[in-house]
């Protein structure tokens, strides 16, 4: 039996689940998930914890189950405490700044690179070379960081470019150096 599969799922107070079917909605402080999920699973909601089941051993509903249970628990998580992600702006004159609800970034192209926000997600510029995004939704919230990403990725020679905060870019070795012929 999976293990994070059969794990309870502990609804906290000022969350709201419901669940119709398939379709589990919760709802709390940072916002309302809805989601559907697999016809297979059973999702039940008991004294407060979120059970999710599954009808056999077959490989397609073992992966289902640990899946499932995942999902529903970022959804309670999301609305509960909400995610982050952090990215950094590395280069000299790479700069970004927030204008209005727009996120505008100068990255060395001959234009400034706009977005806007997306709703249910809130970008934070801190500073200069800092951008946070955060959201209730974890899928929603590492995808539009990493198109914020995409737009300027980490190069690999002197490391310009938009990462994530912590993440490590292993720089290549430049031309072999003067005289050698």
């Amino acid at each position: 039996m999976s293990r994070i599969g059969r794990k309870p799922i502990a609804v906290p107070a000022g969350v709201d689940v419901k669940i119709s079917g398939n379709e589990v909605t919760v709802k709390g402080p940072k916002g309302t998930l809805t989601s559907q999920f697999h016809k297979d699973m059973k999702i039940t909601l008991e004294n407060n914890e979120i059970t999710v089941s599954r009808p056999s051993d077959d490989k397609e509903h073992r992966a289902l189950h640990g899946l499932t249970r995942t999902l529903i628990s970022n959804m309670v998580e999301g609305v509960t405490k909400g995610f982050t992600k952090e990215l950094e702006v590395v280069g000299v004159g790479y700069r970004v700044a927030k204008q209005g609800k727009d996120l505008v970034m100068n990255l060395g192209y001959s234009h400034q690179v706009i977005m806007p926000e997306v709703p249910g997600i809130t970008i934070d510029v801190p500073a200069a070379n800092k951008i946070v995004v955060s959201g209730a939704d974890k899928q929603l919230v590492g995808h539009v960081a990493a198109e914020i990403r995409s737009k300027r990725p980490p190069e690999p020679y002197k490391g310009k470019g938009i990462r994530y905060a912590g993440e490590y870019i292993r720089l290549k070795a430049g031309k072999a150096g003067k005289g050698s012929k």
